[in-house]
């Protein structure tokens, strides 16, 4: 039992046995290896049986131990203890500190072992930490149930995925190839403030298949319905294109089309290749339109373009293509 503060523990080391000489002057090593003691208060030395007092029976500078007279080789240094530094814990022993000895919040991320750019620390079936692997751009971490870690995965259903964005300035078609993949089922093309350079022009649309554009047999039935009741309709039962527009759009400052057109499943090879849509067109007089259609093509093999274009001229708008993921 102490009274009082409790001493620190050092790191105490005994040094190899000295053997005197006619010096005062003495190597200090353990296990053969030079030590250099914090200061002379943290040493005991006892010579010919008697503990030496620090600083005035000797001193030490580095791993040098110098007695205030020099000695003879009758003389016998008994041992030197080192104390280490007896206000610090000094080092430890290796895996003898517990989770008890360090404060909350005290591991900082510079403390913590380095690891790959974008892994996750999760825990095993054990409870062992564990890195997550980097997933890839537009994947989400999913949980594989208890007794697994979590991992990167492609995104479930639901979920509109933006796949590419196009402006056309001055064109005269857009065109979206090579973007339908087996991750979508559905997707949506998404076109806003469309005009055309020559006035009341239709928009239409074209599949693509192995390279080539489609440009015959197809099939569609587009209906407006104007602000002032008038219902109109235009239909084609073996066309060159789909039409996407009942009257087109003026060219005039403010009148512009825009649209949603949904399609399904494009790369299938067992059903033709359909597509509806909607939107509104705001024309010449002045004159608010809705105009819904549907349209398609009898072709069973995979498409894997679509583009757009005026029946002429050219014509700018903003064109979105969008990928709903499979449940």
């Amino acid at each position: 039992m102490y009274i009082g503060k409790t001493p620190t523990v050092g790191n105490f080391q005994k040094c190899d046995a000295i053997t005197t000489s006619a010096t005062a002057d003495y190597t200090l090593q353990v296990s053969s290896v030079n030590v250099s003691p914090e200061s002379v208060n943290h040493m005991i030395v006892s010579l010919n049986g008697v503990i030496q007092a620090p600083t005035t029976a000797y001193t030490v500078s580095g791993a040098t131990l110098s007695f205030a007279s020099a000695l003879t080789s009758a003389d016998v240094i008994d041992f030197v203890l080192l104390l280490g530094n007896v206000l610090d814990v000094g080092t430890p022993t290796d895996n003898t500190v517990a989770t008890a000895k360090i404060q909350d919040d005290a591991v900082t991320l510079a403390k913590m072992a380095a690891g790959t750019d974008g892994n996750i620390i999760s825990y095993d079936a054990s409870g062992n930490p564990v890195a997550i692997a980097t997933g890839n751009d537009g994947q989400v971490l999913t949980s594989a149930g208890a007794g697994q870690p979590p991992a990167f995965e492609a995104a479930g259903g639901g979920s509109w995925t933006l796949i590419e964005a196009q402006t056309a300035s001055s064109d005269s078609l857009i065109e979206f190839v090579g973007q339908f993949s087996a991750t979508y089922d559905i997707y949506k093309i998404f076109a806003t403030n469309v005009q055309g350079s020559a006035d009341t022009q239709p928009i239409y649309l074209q599949w693509r298949q192995s390279g080539s554009y489609l440009t015959s047999t197809y099939r569609y039935a587009c209906g407006g319905f104007q602000d002032d009741a008038t219902v109109k309709h235009v239909g084609s039962t073996s066309a060159s294109f789909i039409n996407l527009s009942r009257d087109g759009t003026g060219n005039a400052s403010g009148e512009t089309q825009s649209f949603e057109i949904t399609l399904c499943d494009p790369l299938g090879t067992d059903n033709t290749k359909g597509l509806w849509w909607n939107g509104y067109v705001y024309q010449y007089t002045p004159r608010c339109q809705m105009e819904l259609g549907a349209g398609m093509h009898p072709t069973i093999a995979a498409v894997d373009g679509i583009k757009f274009y005026f029946n002429s001229g050219t014509f700018d708008g903003e064109f979105g293509l969008y990928g709903l993921a499979k449940s």
